[in-house]
């Protein structure tokens, strides 16, 4: 018996041991997601195979109720993706060659793919080194009489500045595209994003805080004109079938990723509250580990920060990526080179240094595994191998 006695710490201290040595902790982990819901989630789409109506539909119309309820919205438009919902509603704003659209460089390629799709030009602003946002204080100097809009991204999920960037709208009749693609959800002093100007823009690729089996977009929008617009375009500018009253694009909301929509819909609040627990957490963890080359994401006071990417600075980026991938912990730079200064762009005419805030995030920023399954032990475990790193480096 003494033995026995013996032998059961030293079992739990070497399985304890194996299960950090081999802990692995993916970026973001879908499988665990799909498991809570697995059941609801193949009944609707039992369901859709059963009606044989795939291509918009009851599904899609119910789909863009309950996201319009959800999101405090008038209307609710869904289309193909996200990128899509981005050139529709430029679209819709009648944005021609030559015009420009005030935005910033660090973010996904789709923004200012976009706008240059269309033949304007993407005028690009220096983001706020706190909230990785664009800076406000610097729009109203880069208007000009080809200005015809403001496209702020509300990045990793947490809002820009809307009421002076509406404030600045106003003041110079400019229509404001609220690019909020990674955040569904977040609020800006009680006002959902995506509902704050003309036309909100949503992605539901897989990865997203709502994410589909697959691509999908929707877009918002208060005034019923514009609304109705958005309709007509996303179907090949058809209205009534067959009746073209301008040249539209195919960009349809499949009924299947709808229904699977609906189902995550009902959960997202919940996983929500599971990624903000989990930032929290990291807070602690990166306060107690007191790691002088890390700063935590900066979340304002006033608003929801939806963490769809948790995203710290530091210092030696690039070989703490390597070390933590090595270590089993998934990571991924959000954005490695900004738009400005992507070869594809080159004929915008930007030079390297002219966005130095912009340019600075690109080399410092990695975005840490932070949905909501995620384990207090696999978060000590991301914290200690990252507090690990610096002290070999140091």
């Amino acid at each position: 018996m003494r033995h026995l006695a013996l032998s059961i710490p030293l079992y739990f201290l070497l399985s304890t041991f194996y299960f950090l040595l081999f802990m692995n902790v993916p970026l973001l982990d879908l499988i665990a997601q799909h498991n809570t819901i697995r059941d609801e989630v193949m009944a609707a789409v039992n369901g859709v195979f059963e009606r044989q109506q795939f291509i918009m539909g009851a599904e899609v119309e119910a789909f863009e109720r309950e996201a319009a309820e959800y999101l405090n919205a008038r209307h609710a438009i869904g289309c193909a993706s996200g990128s899509d919902a981005l050139l529709l509603a430029l679209m819709a704003l009648d944005i021609k060659p030559g015009d420009e659209v005030i935005t910033t460089a660090y973010t996904f390629f789709a923004t200012t793919s976009a706008i240059t799709r269309l033949g304007a030009k993407p005028i690009y602003i220096d983001i706020d080194p706190d909230d990785f946002n664009i800076d406000t204080r610097l729009i109203e100097a880069a208007i000009t009489p080809r200005t015809r809009a403001i496209m702020p991204i509300h990045l990793y999920g947490q809002c820009a500045g809307m009421d002076e960037i509406l404030e600045i709208a106003r003041r110079h009749n400019l229509a404001v595209v609220e690019d909020a693609a990674q955040a569904i959800g977040a609020q800006y002093r009680g006002r959902r994003a995506g509902t704050m100007g003309e036309i909100g823009c949503f992605s539901f690729f897989p990865s997203k805080n709502l994410g589909g089996a697959g691509d999908g977009g929707l877009m918002t929008a208060e005034d019923d004109a514009l609304a109705e617009r958005l309709r007509i375009l996303r179907v090949h500018g058809m209205e009534p079938k067959y009746y073209h009253q301008v040249v539209g694009i195919n960009s349809r909301l499949d009924a299947l990723q709808a229904a699977v929509l609906r189902v995550k819909l009902r959960h997202l609040d919940q996983w929500t509250e599971g990624r903000i627990v989990n930032a929290a957490r990291y807070q602690t963890l990166f306060a107690e580990a007191g790691l002088a080359e890390v700063k935590p994401p900066f979340v304002h006071t006033d608003c929801r920060h939806i963490f769809h990417q948790y995203t710290i600075r530091c210092s030696r980026r690039d070989e703490l990526r390597a070390h933590l991938l090595k270590s089993g912990i998934g990571c991924e730079v959000y954005y490695p080179v900004p738009l400005h200064m992507q070869e594809c762009f080159e004929f915008l005419g930007y030079r390297k240094g002219e966005l130095p805030e912009t340019e600075k995030a690109a080399l410092e920023c990695l975005s840490l595994p932070i949905y909501a399954e995620l384990t207090e032990q696999q978060q000590r475990y991301v914290v200690d191998t990252i507090a690990g790193f610096f002290r070999t480096v140091r």
